[in-house]
């Protein structure tokens, strides 16, 4: 029996380059949220492969790793060449709100719960390859880095690996890209606006986690100020500084480090 009321996945007939769609409806968004999965072909059933969830940044939804990146098609190349294991890779959407929603509980919805609790049991219902013994990695650009640093540090207990490209590292950053009132967005504890804070609150609990910025991109001082303080606070961590901005070609150049990492920590 599903956990959802309603829940629905494209037909295989119809999919092309390994992407297949998902769309539930969760209370957490008072509605119906939507998935882009990238899943290898010739999975078995009973297997349980990793899983790995992007989110996406302001403005976007499911189809834009896909179709900013092409991640799935980087992905295909690297399993097929042995680079990284077999995996799923989740690219749901931030549920719509305003510009962007980041990923947090505010404005009546759960933004967050809706990523770690509903695009997870989505997927073990409708994936071939997923289960309750699949590891979990969350990743994301820019607010979705943001989300995945913030959410993977705070259920370090379902989370195996944490990544991030151009991360937001603080709540007042969106206003660099939204349109929206940050006080919609304010939390009762301060803590979850802030990565700093929240990693080092779920310190003890933290999976392996890593991070990267272009050189040209407008939050390079705000990562920089980041493994700073993780340094200082003697979190393990790694840092990446590469040439780029914030933009589309950094993070499809970018995204197979965060592969590569998940792949190494899945073979663990």
């Amino acid at each position: 029996m599903s956990s959802f009321r309603t829940i629905e996945i494209s037909d295989p007939r119809f999919e092309v380059n390994n992407l297949r769609f998902i769309t539930v409806k969760t209370p957490n968004l008072k509605g119906r949220g939507d998935i882009c999965v990238f899943v290898p072909p010739a999975i078995k059933k009973d297997s349980a492969l990793p899983v790995v969830i992007l989110l996406h940044g302001v403005y976007g939804s499911a189809w834009s790793w896909a179709m900013g990146t092409g991640v799935h098609l980087q992905a295909m190349k690297m399993i097929e060449q042995g680079e990284i294991p077999a995996m799923i890779i989740a690219m749901p959407s931030d549920g719509l709100w305003g510009d962007g929603s980041a990923y947090m509980a505010h404005s009546g919805y759960d933004f967050e719960k809706w990523i770690v609790e509903d695009v997870v049991e989505s997927l073990k219902e409708m994936i071939d390859g997923v289960s309750s013994s699949s590891p979990v990695f969350i990743c994301g650009l820019s607010m979705g880095g943001f989300g995945a640093l913030r959410i993977g540090a705070k259920y370090g207990n379902k989370f195996k690996g944490i990544s991030a490209h151009s991360a937001i590292t603080s709540l007042e950053q969106m206003k660099l890209f939204v349109e929206e009132n940050l006080e919609n967005y304010r939390q009762q504890n301060k803590t979850d606006e802030d990565v700093f804070e929240t990693i080092q609150k779920h310190r003890e609990q933290l999976a392996p986690l890593r991070f990267d910025c272009g050189t040209d991109d407008l939050l390079i001082e705000h990562n920089r100020k980041l493994h700073q303080m993780l340094t200082s606070a003697g979190i393990e961590h790694g840092y990446e500084e590469n040439p780029g901005g914030h933009e589309w070609p950094y993070w499809e150049k970018h995204i197979g480090d965060s592969l590569r990492f998940f792949g190494k920590l899945s073979q663990r």
